[in-house]
């Protein structure tokens, strides 16, 4: 009588175990094929476009090796996997904190820099969400968009530096702009 009633709880324990394995066998498959779409998301949407640059612009920046190195790193598109984007992602976040450094003196200036910096949170961004368990690839997709856009901004900015360094200045405009800076101002100490 024992013996059957253990029998019982061991085909018991037996059936409930292979409902268990049929239960994450078809967790795993779902699982894959979500990873599978959200692979194809990002791989379709993973479409960075060079944007054109002066020619003066680019004789300027010729020099300048990290601004080289990102944008080669940017535009080469990963194909195999979501671990190849991963990777693609966090080069690109180590080449991006890189392009504050050696930037030519005349485009050393905050409006370069302050594009820079938006580029870099940007790269950042798609790094931190493409590394998490749960891939938002819609926000990967426009994150890269924004990518492009902010790689043209910097680009036209550069060209717009170049293009207000031409213009000559006119006879006694230098000293009208340094009379107006207030650094240079006579320091007054108001009386007690």
């Amino acid at each position: 009588m024992k013996f059957r009633i253990l029998y019982v709880f061991l085909a018991i324990g037996f059936l409930v175990s292979c409902q268990n394995e049929d239960a994450q066998r078809l967790a795993a498959a779902k699982d894959a094929k979500k990873k599978e779409l959200i692979f194809a998301n990002v791989e379709k949407g993973w479409n960075l476009s060079n944007p054109p640059i002066g020619s003066k612009s680019l004789e300027l920046v010729r020099n300048w090796e990290e601004l080289r190195l990102f944008a080669t790193e940017l535009y080469q598109k990963p194909k195999s996997s979501i671990g190849a984007f991963q990777k693609k992602a966090k080069e690109l976040s180590k080449k991006a904190a890189d392009l504050n450094k050696n930037i030519p003196t005349k485009f050393n200036k905050p409006e370069i820099k302050a594009r820079i910096a938006v580029l870099i949170t940007k790269v950042n961004s798609i790094n931190l969400f493409i590394n998490l368990q749960e891939i938002p690839d819609q926000k990967i997709v426009l994150l890269v968009a924004d990518i492009n856009t902010e790689m043209a901004s910097l680009y036209r900015q550069m060209d717009e530096i170049v293009r207000k360094s031409e213009i000559p200045k006119e006879e006694g405009e230098a000293d009208m702009i340094r009379m107006l800076d207030t650094a240079r101002a006579i320091q007054t100490t108001p009386k007690p």
